[in-house]
């Protein structure tokens, strides 16, 4: 049986994202499985107050003057299978630490989520952002989810995956506050073998030709080394790890209204459309790995342009002063505005 939610002392919701960026909530309540969080979002919409869900903060941008509303933090944890032949479904708490989970499903032998290894976050955040990595992305392995929904106050189960509008990065669950993610569902290959090996740099990491299935511990360990060398693995002693990940999306365009860019990485995305690699764009706009905004108390990743990062000292403010300064210089230079990819909380580039 679960603990009831607990109110925290800390109002600061810099404590709980990995840039360590934000202000105060107007109280903070940590929600220790899917029923403290249907009760403590009930409570919240039944005071009139605004609700903001918080995983485990890799995708958050707080403004300095916090959130004037209920921040529920996600910490319950559950982990189970069902096996139905070859597949094997998990089922997975929201409030389960993502990378985890990864690890938790590579050790017990089934494939599928490796080359999602090493993201922040917890598993609730996974299908509203349609997260991704190295060729696989949620909408590839997602079965089902169970949700809060907070217009009816009811719990529905088994919401197919086919009914959350996943698309790159997005879902119909993305900046939308109706329906709150409790459960998900994965389906996982039962055979000890990974999913495909689609990504390009990572079959080459692993010396093994597109498309090759290896066993799900190889992969895992080829992403995590890969990651790290980027600074997308959380380390609390490097800065370059204090972000929300990548900050652009990659562009998708009309083939028609790309810039022609020599050397810049494109992939299909559907018919007549492509899709730009936005770190590309960045560098060709002149803006070089560990470009510094104001003060130096913010900066691009000294290892990877996408990510913004938090040097100490800074201040959300600083943070979207310089996602404004790539932002523009990118559609300066080539005429193609980019999007961030976090939840902005109170505030916008």
């Amino acid at each position: 049986m679960s603990s009831p939610a607990t109110t925290t002392t800390d109002p600061l919701l810099s404590a709980h994202t990995t840039l360590r960026l934000g202000g105060p909530a107007a109280r903070i309540v940590r929600a220790e499985g899917p029923r403290e969080v249907v009760d403590a979002v009930g409570s919240a919409d039944a005071a009139g107050e605004r609700v903001l869900l918080v995983g485990g903060g890799s995708n958050l941008v707080v403004a300095d003057d916090g959130f004037d509303g209920t921040a529920v933090l996600l910490a319950g944890r559950g982990l189970s299978y069902e096996c139905a032949g070859d597949v094997v479904v998990a089922t997975v708490d929201a409030g389960e630490d993502w990378d985890d989970v990864v690890a938790a499903t590579v050790a017990d032998g089934f494939g599928g989520l490796e080359c999602l290894s090493g993201i922040p976050g917890r598993t609730g955040a996974t299908p509203v952002q349609n997260v991704g990595a190295y060729g696989v992305e949620v909408a590839d392995l997602l079965v089902d989810v169970d949700l809060y929904d907070r217009r009816t106050r009811t719990v529905r189960e088994h919401v197919p995956a086919a009914e959350l509008g996943l698309a790159y990065r997005t879902s119909v669950l993305k900046g939308n506050d109706d329906a709150i993610v409790l459960r998900v569902r994965f389906a996982l290959r039962a055979d000890g073998r990974s999913a495909p090996i689609r990504y390009a740099e990572l079959a080459r990491t692993l010396g093994v030709a597109p498309e090759t299935r290896v066993e799900p511990a190889a992969a895992r360990e080829a992403v995590l080394g890969l990651r790290r060398g980027k600074g997308m693995v959380l380390d609390a002693a490097d800065h370059d790890t204090w972000s929300a990940g990548s900050f652009f999306t990659n562009p998708i365009l009309p083939v028609a209204d790309a810039p022609q860019v020599e050397g810049l990485a494109a992939w299909p995305a559907g018919e007549g459309c492509v899709k730009l690699s936005a770190a590309g764009l960045i560098q060709n706009a002149g803006f070089a790995r560990g470009h510094a905004g104001p003060g130096g108390r913010v900066a691009l990743s000294s290892r990877h342009v996408l990510a913004l990062t938090h040097r100490g000292g800074g201040t959300t403010a600083d943070l979207l002063a310089l996602a404004r300064e790539v932002r523009d210089g990118v559609a300066d230079r080539f005429g193609v505005v980019l999007h961030p990819e976090p939840v902005l909380v109170n505030c916008a580039v």
